[in-house]
């Protein structure tokens, strides 16, 4: 009886409408939901769903700037030529053109195009992401996404720093972000957030099994500090390629890490770098193991200035090594294919799982990812085919911005003939130059007399400049003609002036074996200086400029200095300069 008037109890207490108290949730962890959901909406406009031309493959991307620039991988982009189509969470599929591709560190930059205010992802800072930090991946996996809507997976970040040898191709994995976070294939090219939604890398490869299809818990993104240092030569159109020291280590007895091997021509050996010295720094980080060496050495272009520090019987020496390009340039004369793993093949057990199943006679149409439609003609003019380019018309468009800085020069167009200039240097010295058809020559102090015939090869005149008058014949050609004046021209990217200074625009001129690099601020535009090298791996006259000065018109060299390897040959002022409309004696 007791149990049954228990029973009626509770079925009186429940018909008076008594309930049991609910469980209430944390308000912080609501907070923290509803925080995520609104990140997630933020950044989920910036996502690229990427599709080849015959739709059956793509991959993702991000959208980085609101002109359209969107970041991918070099193996998503390889196959599907120059132009593909990309959807957005706004359900639209626009067209997009390849701009430049990195095929050694799998990154590729697409333009979309139709708009010139697209959402763009803030890119954060790779080198302040920590183990264990909450982050979470978006994109198109097994290209779900064929209403653009992509997919999100969460995580955290499982290492930072890693180093994904090549393994039989010249993809080179270097400074990444290893993540739990599921990345499936077709995630490749997405984005990496971090909780703030800031990009903090690119998806790329992925720990696989079950015939290469399920992620086991270790992908691996590309850090967005390493393509900050390639965005520009991205956009220049070009293939880029990464950088080498010239140099191999390896791991001495006591863990150091030593220079085993270093080539003579190159600018680290140059600057003093020899075998048996131990590698302390590189480009501001500490070295600790052959593995981490190159992994910082995997996150810079080729031509890149670093600093290094070596150690040498006990006493530190820190120099400055420019970095040479890791492959040859004829690997790069035709757009490398990136490697495709093979079709997986199912089990003999697994033939009738793989089996197409009938969809349930009330189910909805399966939807296929789009075919894309031909380029309409408006965009065909986006595309120039180069040898060595990823595309031209990108590299123009560069040239065309960078070579603006010249324009506070004024107009030398017709000063075709001799020019002299003079003044003095820091230390006192009377100088003058001059660039005539006889040759180019220097008067230098009371006694000194500097001579460049002009029917010999260029030659390291004055001695110990690099070759300063060669260097000055380049600048005048560069104001007179232009980049006509020259058998190459093209933009580079650009980089620290220097190592250490001010980022700067690159414009690169070629003529006969004289090699020159061209420096604009990269914010002001203003022309800050060049290189002018008389043949590949040897130290350049390096001329910077100070100020301009105004002579009849015209601006022109007005404190500058000039230098080769890590001397300073003079510092300059002119005073006064005299142009020729033609050719003079």
């Amino acid at each position: 009886m007791p149990r049954w008037s228990s029973l009626r109890g509770l079925a009186v207490a429940l018909l008076l409408g008594w309930t049991a108290p609910a469980w209430s949730v944390d308000p912080a962890v609501l907070d923290a939901e509803r925080q995520r959901i609104e990140t997630v909406a933020r950044v989920a406009p910036t996502v690229v769903a990427i599709f080849t031309a015959s739709g059956d493959g793509g991959g993702s991307g991000v959208l980085i700037s609101p002109d359209g620039y969107a970041l991918s991988n070099f193996h998503v982009t390889s196959g599907a030529g120059p132009f593909m189509k990309c959807g957005l969470n706004d359900g639209k599929l626009y067209d997009a053109v390849l701009v430049g591709i990195d095929p050694t560190g799998d990154v590729a930059l697409i333009k979309l195009l139709g708009r010139d205010d697209f959402p763009a992802a803030v890119l954060g800072d790779s080198d302040q992401v920590r183990v264990g930090e909450r982050v979470f991946a978006m994109g198109n996996p097994f290209l779900l996404a064929t209403d653009f809507q992509p997919t999100l997976t969460f995580g955290m970040v499982s290492g930072v720093h890693r180093y994904q040898y090549p393994a039989g191709t010249i993809l080179e994995y270097a400074d990444c972000i290893q993540t739990d976070a599921s990345i499936n294939p077709g995630n490749s090219g997405g984005p990496l957030f971090n909780a703030r939604g800031e990009l903090i890398g690119i998806n790329g490869r992925g720990s696989f099994e079950k015939r290469g299809r399920v992620n086991v818990g270790a992908g691996y993104a590309i850090s967005i500090n390493q393509i900050k240092h390639f965005l520009d030569h991205l956009r220049s159109g070009r293939i880029v390629d990464h950088a080498t020291l010239g140099a191999v280590a390896r791991t001495g007895y006591d863990r150091a890490v030593i220079v085993d091997r270093i080539l003579e021509n190159s600018s680290a050996y140059r600057r003093g770098l020899r075998e048996g010295d131990e590698i302390v720094s590189f480009a501001g980080r500490p070295i600790g193991s052959v593995n981490q060496f190159k992994n910082v050495l995997g996150i810079y272009p080729d031509g890149w200035k670093v600093p290094l520090v070596y150690r040498r019987q006990g006493q530190k020496h820190e120099i400055v090594v420019e970095l040479r390009r890791l492959h040859r340039a004829s690997e790069f004369l035709e757009k490398p294919r990136a490697p495709q793993p093979p079709r997986p093949q199912p089990r003999e057990k697994d033939k009738d799982q793989d089996r197409p199943q009938e969809p349930p006679p009330n189910a909805p149409p399966r939807e296929l990812p789009l075919q894309p439609l031909a380029i309409p003609e408006q965009w065909k003019h986006l595309y120039e085919e180069r040898p060595g380019f990823a595309n031209y018309y990108f590299n123009r468009q560069e040239q065309a911005r960078v070579l603006k800085g010249l324009a506070e020069f004024g107009d030398y167009a017709a000063a075709k003939g001799r020019w002299r200039f003079s003044g003095a240097t820091a230390d006192g010295r009377p100088f003058e130059f001059t660039l005539a058809e006889a040759g180019l020559f220097l008067k230098l102090g009371k006694n000194a007399v500097y001579h460049q015939p002009r029917d010999i090869d260029p030659i390291d005149e004055p001695p110990g400049s690099g070759g300063l008058l060669t260097a000055l014949e380049q600048f005048k050609v560069l104001l007179v003609r232009g980049p006509e004046g020259f058998s190459t021209c093209y933009y580079v990217g650009s980089e620290p002036l220097d190592g250490t200074g001010p980022l700067v625009d690159v414009l690169f001129t070629q003529q006969g074996t004289v090699r020159t690099e061209w420096y604009f601020d990269r914010l002001s535009g203003r022309f800050v200086g060049f290189d002018t090298a008389l043949a590949e791996d040897v130290d350049p006259a390096e001329i910077r400029v100070l100020d301009l000065a105004d002579f009849s018109g015209r601006r022109f060299l007005g404190h500058w200095t000039a230098r080769a390897g890590e001397k300073e040959f003079a510092t300059f002022q002119t005073t006064a300069i005299e142009l020729l409309p033609q050719s003079t004696p």
